[in-house]
Order: C-alpha cells, then sequence, then structure tokens
C-alpha cells in the first residue's frame, strides 16, 4: 500500500499519518520533514543551509528531495508499501517518482482553510520543557507564561505569523497544482479522497478511514 498524504502546513497531515500507518500493518511514515531535519541538524555547511531555507518558509530543491527519498524507500520496512507525508510537492517531484515505477494507491487530501491554518499555527507557544500551549484552545494561566516553570514562553520560527503565511503562499504557487496534475490523469482520479480536517483528530480519522474503507480502531475514536 503506497499513500500520499497531501495538504498544507498545519492541516494535520503527521497526526493522521500514524493512523494511517498503523492500519496498514505498520507501514513507515516517510517524512522529508523529519529527514531534513534531521540532516539540517548535523550543523555542516549543507545542513546549515537546509535549516536556513526551512525557516524561512521555503522549499528544498527537488533534486534532494528525491535523492532522500530514494535512499530511504530501499529500506526494507518499505517492502510492504508507506506513506508519503511531506513529498512531492512539485509537480517536478511528482513526475520523477512516477518515473521510478512508485505506483500510488490513495491521495489522501486534507482540506482546511487559510485562516484557520494560520489562527491554529500562528497561536502555538512552547514553554522551556517542551510544553506547548495555544492561545486559544490551550492557553497558559498567565499570558505569555509557562504554567510549569514560571518562564517566558517562546514562539519557534515555523509558527510565526509571517512565516506561516509565507509557507502558504509557497504551498499554493507551488504544491497545490499538484491535485491538479494527479486529477488530469485519469488512473488517479478515483483514488484522490478529499477530507474536511478542520475538524476533531477523531472524526478526520473516522473520515479517512472510510474513505480508505477501513473501519477505525475504538481507541482511535
Amino acid at each position: 500500500m503506497k499513500i500520499i498524504l497531501f495538504g498544507p502546513p498545519g492541516a494535520g497531515k503527521g497526526t493522521q499519518a500514524k493512523f494511517i500507518c498503523a492500519e496498514f500493518n505498520n507501514i513507515p511514515q516517510i517524512s522529508t520533514g523529519d529527514m531534513l531535519r534531521a540532516r539540517a541538524a548535523m550543523g555542516d555547511e549543507y545542513g546549515i543551509a537546509l535549516d536556513k531555507i526551512m525557516h524561512s518558509g521555503g522549499l528544498v530543491d527537488d533534486a534532494t528531495i528525491i535523492s532522500i527519498l530514494k535512499e530511504r524507500i530501499k529500506d526494507p520496512d518499505c517492502s510492504n508499501g508507506f506513506l508519503l507525508d511531506g513529498v512531492p510537492r512539485t509537480i517536478n517531484q511528482a513526475e520523477i517518482i512516477e518515473s521510478l515505477g512508485i505506483d500510488i494507491d490513495y491521495i489522501v487530501v486534507l482540506d482546511i482553510s487559510d485562516e484557520r491554518i494560520i489562527r491554529r499555527l500562528s497561536g502555538r507557544w512552547v514553554g522551556p520543557t517542551g510544553k506547548i500551549y495555544h492561545v486559544d484552545d490551550n492557553p497558559p494561566k498567565v499570558a505569555g507564561i509557562d504554567d510549569e516553570t514560571g518562564r517566558s514562553l517562546v514562539q519557534r520560527p515555523d509558527d510565526k505569523k509571517e512565516t506561516v503565511i509565507h509557507r502558504l503562499d509557497v504551498y499554493h504557487q507551488q504544491t497545490k497544482p499538484l491535485l491538479k496534475w494527479y486529477e488530469q490523469k485519469q488512473k488517479y482520479r478515483d483514488r484522490i479522497k478529499k477530507i474536511d480536517s478542520d475538524r476533531p483528530v477523531n472524526i478526520v480519522t473516522e473520515n479517512i478511514f472510510q474513505a480508505l474503507g477501513l473501519k477505525a480502531r475504538e481507541n482511535f475514536l
């Protein structure tokens, strides 16, 4: 089973990917974001360049993304399939993936408005211990202060409003056209499953599973 999880930053792809992978015999979630962050954390000249691109909300070049993907899918845990999270992001990447003979079974599209994404991401703040707050959904007892330590909260660079807006612009300009590219190909039209992701996590999970012909386990709901 080979699945692409498609949607804007903050749509909930990471959360839903774990549930989907578990249902398909624990196929691996291939997240280029995680792999790129791991590469950037090495701290060499190339890693620093990658880190700068990601923190600015830009896209890493196609050659780098495909190189990472080709190496990853050679691993034994990919023998029964995988879920792609964050790749492809451009039509060029999709064409290369198709040229490699990778046949995608489903394209799950998490649909949510820009306004909701901006509110969801830019409202997140983090405490010194890693506890995550949200100004609307999970605010601290005292604005700007961590409940556990009494120290100031910080906002991650990726969550700053201007960065979120830029990431959405990049998505609409370079990534969203991917959906039209897949829709124009006859073999993919019935494989595209659009899901409203501006709903509680358990409802989104249930709707995804229904679209894939699965029954969500009770512990997910």
